[in-house]
């Protein structure tokens, strides 16, 4: 994202299947986190867990649930920006 972007390095976009799925996956990032002795600068969307960021400085990550992520497209709208391959 750098280059594109001058807030962080990389977006990290995933999928839950329901709002308690979307809720577990950004709990689990919280806690690896804290185990390094980070915490994310900023969270929206815990409430309502349809559309959850976490900003952790370098890295944005984005969990969608799945329909959300299709209508809002970020692969499409950012598609200038190298996808790295993560397995």
């Amino acid at each position: 994202m750098r280059g594109l972007v001058n807030f962080c390095d990389y977006f990290v976009i995933c999928s839950g299947n329901t709002d308690r799925h979307v809720k577990a996956i950004a709990d689990y990032i919280d806690e690896e986190l804290a185990k390094l002795g980070q915490k994310a600068r900023y969270r929206q969307g815990l409430n309502k867990a349809d559309w959850i960021v976490l900003d952790n400085g370098d890295v944005v990550t984005h969990i969608f649930q799945k329909k959300l992520r299709e209508f809002y497209n970020l692969e499409y709208l950012w598609q200038e920006a190298k996808p790295v391959k993560w397995e």
